[in-house]
């Protein structure tokens, strides 16, 4: 994720990164060019074709069509910008539960269990980075915390956040069976160690439900044939002015849908995805505070 300042309009103006939709249409950019151009040509110099000519009232439709492109391109936005705060809120839940879970755990284990909190200590933030690393379908072992004087027995080929949900419930169990924790006590750190699944899963539904296919398609192909019509139309106004316009015009409209598919599955790498190691790496120093 991208950390900035907002107030900073010129540096965002004049600064091209690494996420900016310039760089990944600029191919884009130059094909619209010569063909506009091409478009210009021909009917200014090779057909010489006049204003009266009927393709002007292309330009009628696409003042029309303007309009619909428009509430399309405000809803595709609005609906990927849901799922990437919807995303935050998950791991916003995540940081706040495994801190309560560890100062309640502070509060009721023994002093003298040291073997339970150093397991606490190091599966609360195991489980964050097994469920960052799930969510892109990768693992990196080097990330997660041995358990001191605890064996890891993580089936990779299973489901590893389920697995290391099943650990924390186990041990906790354990402890209420051996008289560490009460029944009250267990009750009451039931409500976190259940929310960790229950974040699991509404992330792997946001990961797992993209926009339907026919709806993007569309739009894509809306924003196409949008753009290659407009030169036919407008070239009796502008003439070769419409080169410029036409770029200008397509790198507004597929900048939004370019956004919006960055920004749909909010748990990947990308420049605007969701700061995942940060997050895991805060709950991990967080937990070791506190226990």
């Amino acid at each position: 994720m991208i950390n900035y300042n907002p107030k900073e309009w010129f540096t965002f103006i004049f600064r091209i990164h690494k996420a900016d939709t310039v760089r990944k249409l600029f191919p884009m950019f130059i094909a619209l060019s010569v063909y506009s151009g091409l478009i210009a040509w021909l009917e200014l110099e090779v057909w010489k074709l006049s204003a009266n000519n009927e393709l002007k009232n292309i330009s009628l439709m696409h003042g029309l069509l303007g309009f619909v492109i428009s509430l399309l391109l405000v809803f595709r936005t609005n609906t990927a910008y849901d799922r990437w705060w919807e995303g935050r809120r998950q791991w916003g839940t995540l940081v706040n539960s495994s801190r309560n879970l560890a100062i309640k755990l502070q509060a009721m284990l023994p002093v003298e269990n040291t073997a339970a909190r150093a397991f606490f200590k190091a599966m609360i933030p195991n489980y964050a980075f097994s469920l960052k690393n799930h969510l892109r379908k990768t693992h990196l072992p080097e990330e997660m915390e041995a358990v001191p004087g605890a064996p890891q027995h993580t089936n990779l080929s299973n489901h590893v956040p389920n697995q290391l949900a099943q650990q924390l419930i186990s041990k906790t169990m354990e402890l209420h069976r051996d008289g560490q924790l009460t029944g009250d006590q267990l009750i009451m750190l039931n409500t976190e160690l259940q929310s960790f699944t229950e974040i699991c899963g509404a992330c792997e539904r946001i990961r797992n439900t993209p926009i339907p296919f026919s709806y993007s398609v569309f739009i894509k192909k809306f924003i196409f044939f949008y753009v290659m019509s407009m030169p036919f139309g407008y070239v009796f106004s502008v003439g070769y002015l419409i080169i410029p316009m036409i770029v200008f015009i397509f790198f507004v409209l597929a900048s939004l849908e370019l956004i919006a598919e960055e920004i749909e599955n909010p748990f990947g790498t990308d420049a605007n995805d969701l700061p995942l190691d940060t997050i895991s790496n805060n709950i991990r120093q967080h937990v070791a505070e506190l226990l």
